[in-house]
């Protein structure tokens, strides 16, 4: 019986996997790849665990014992031998920005500044390598972050001066960790013609000094006013090295995503330029990762013309579907900018910002209901959340032949007690972030105060135990893409101090688990082909260096992406 010709991969062994082969065994009835030897979390209900996996193509064909699938291994087949490491299925990344996230592999990163003074000296080294006019651009700072709060300050964020003087030539355009905020050097507001008589847009604050100045932040829609005039400079650019960027941007995001384990992605907000140019990579075959993507930035009047024939369902050998709408009522709680019911506790004279009026809102629900598309709506703040709820229901009544819609609330960060049983009354998904909790937790009741924080802040416990399905992400860029560290967050709720943020509130290991694999297929009306390690499903697997279901909780961190297969082929292996 001959092994020649036999692939094998050992994880942690050196010697090539040696197993017989069935001698009567066809080439046409064997298995591409075998996974062996290890802990196998199926996340399904019918096989919850097993020894080995089996691929045929992109599909699972086996799951069992190693003796089960014996008889699939042939002369060809890769054997992977797991040597006891945990298997799961694939990760999915619930709520994330795809393109962002490779556009920040581009630009500064200031995710890890711990003073102001350190983000003015990286825009200063930028400046002076940059040509006159040249836009200097960066994102990930946070204020609640800062180790001091830089003086003078309006709402704990600095004057323009300092970032001005380091980059008087170049405009300077500097997006928070949330997103819901953007700092600009004087060069960007002098473009943009923002001045002391400038007016706030709609949904938006231009953050001023004590004499009426702009400080530089811009909160929410303000963002647009110097936003707007970059995007503008930029797409003058020749188009093929607008296109070759947008290339890279995609490279940038799978091989971030992959070595993570995330083998699908949800796409919170594409254009339908985007999703052309994100079509055009499916037909080619280099999508690194499956996306669902949600249409964002386009009018009402577009969305009704244009919906039909943009809705796609696994094109592409199911690499890219668009049969979503995301849209967002409000913005972020550390940006002051979530809508509450209440004035918050650190800002008495503000409820947060409004971004969509709910009659618009209304209006994009008619189109999603004639159209056929999933609705996904941005909602932080109590005040937001209640809107959305209420909006959806008022829907649904509407269109009582309309069944299992699966609308989602991204987000749902701070809710009413009262509203946690509408989200299972009604079938709304909260795709929440793990992670969130814990990067927020320092100061979330500095914005809430103690009592709405306790009773209202990041309710998973709350929302599953009356019935409400949670999808599970890291709104990467925002975050990391990193899964562990969000099923980390999850389960435990652990601060940087040791503490845990109202820790009634986690989930179980295996609850954490479903939320970032079969609840975000279902999320996506995907379960019948993703979420669980099921034969006939697609072969998206991730291989653990740690088992995060069973080792002491304080070793979670430290779990490592071994392998990541897509489509039953490995996409990514550790250089360790």
């Amino acid at each position: 019986m001959t092994k020649k010709g036999k692939q094998s991969l050992a994880l942690g062994v050196a010697a090539v996997l040696a197993v017989p082969l069935l001698a009567a065994g066809r080439p046409q009835d064997t298995a591409d790849l075998v996974l062996r030897n290890g802990r196998v979390v199926t996340v399904d209900p019918a096989q919850p665990e097993a020894q080995a996996v089996a691929i045929k193509g992109d599909r699972i064909v086996a799951v069992g014992t190693d003796a089960d699938v014996l008889r699939l291994i042939g002369p060809k087949t890769e054997v992977v031998d797991l040597a006891g490491k945990l298997a799961i299925p694939g990760f999915i990344e619930s709520h994330g920005h795809f393109l962002d996230l490779g556009h920040a592999k581009m630009i500064l990163d200031l995710t890890k500044a711990r003073s102001w003074d350190e983000i003015v000296a990286m825009v200063a080294a930028a400046a002076r390598e940059a040509e006159p006019g040249a836009w200097i651009t960066g994102r990930g700072w946070h204020q609640e972050r800062w180790q001091q709060t830089p003086e003078p300050s309006v709402d704990g964020v600095p004057l323009h001066a300092g970032l001005s003087r380091v980059s008087p030539a170049n405009p300077v355009l500097l997006g928070h960790a949330s997103g819901h905020a953007a700092f600009a050097n004087a060069k960007a507001l002098e473009l943009a013609g923002i001045t002391r008589d400038t007016a706030n847009p709609p949904g938006g604050e231009i953050i001023r000094d004590a004499q009426g100045n702009p400080t530089g932040l811009l909160r929410e829609t303000a963002q647009q006013l110097v936003g707007a005039l970059m995007e503008k400079a930029q797409a003058g650019r020749d188009p093929r090295i607008i296109e070759a960027e947008q290339r890279r941007q995609v490279e940038l995001a799978g091989r971030e995503a992959l070595s993570k384990g995330v083998t699908s992605f949800h796409d919170a907000g594409e254009s339908f330029a985007a999703i052309d140019f994100l079509k055009r990579l499916a037909d080619e075959g280099k999508l690194p990762v499956r996306l669902y993507v949600m249409v964002r930035y386009e009018t009402n009047e577009a969305m009704a013309a244009k919906l039909a024939q943009y809705r796609l369902i696994g094109h592409g050998q199911q690499f890219l579907t668009v049969r979503s709408i995301k849209r967002q009522i409000d913005g972020a709680l550390g940006a002051h900018g979530a809508w509450l019911l209440a004035p918050y506790d650190d800002l008495p004279g503000s409820t947060g910002l409004t971004l969509e009026e709910p009659a618009d809102l209304r209006r994009v629900l008619t189109l999603a209901l004639q159209h056929g598309y999933q609705v996904n709506t941005h909602a932080i703040g109590d005040r937001a959340n209640r809107e959305v709820l209420d909006l959806y229901e008022e829907a649904f009544r509407t269109a009582p032949e309309k069944k299992d819609l699966r609308w989602r609330i991204e987000h749902a960060q701070h809710l009413h007690p009262a509203d946690v049983p509408r989200f299972a009354r009604l079938g709304i998904i909260a795709s929440v972030q793990g992670v969130h909790a814990t990067s927020d937790g320092p100061w979330v009741i500095k914005r809430l105060g103690s009592e709405r924080a306790r009773s209202g802040a990041y309710l998973w416990r709350s929302l599953l135990d009356a019935g409400a399905v949670i999808a599970n992400g890291t709104d990467t860029p925002v975050e990391d893409v990193d899964p562990i560290a969000s099923f980390y967050a999850s389960v435990t709720r652990r601060l940087a101090d040791g503490s845990a943020f109202f820790p009634e509130q986690r989930m179980t290991r295996e609850e954490a688990l479903r939320s970032y694999t079969l609840s975000g297929a279902y999320a996506a009306f995907e379960e019948d082909l993703k979420g669980s390690l099921t034969p006939g499903k697609l072969a998206d697997i991730v291989v653990l260096s740690k088992d995060i279901l069973k080792i002491p909780e304080a070793e979670i961190p430290s779990a490592r992406v071994v392998l990541t297969i897509l489509g039953g082929q490995v996409r990514w292996r550790s250089p360790a």
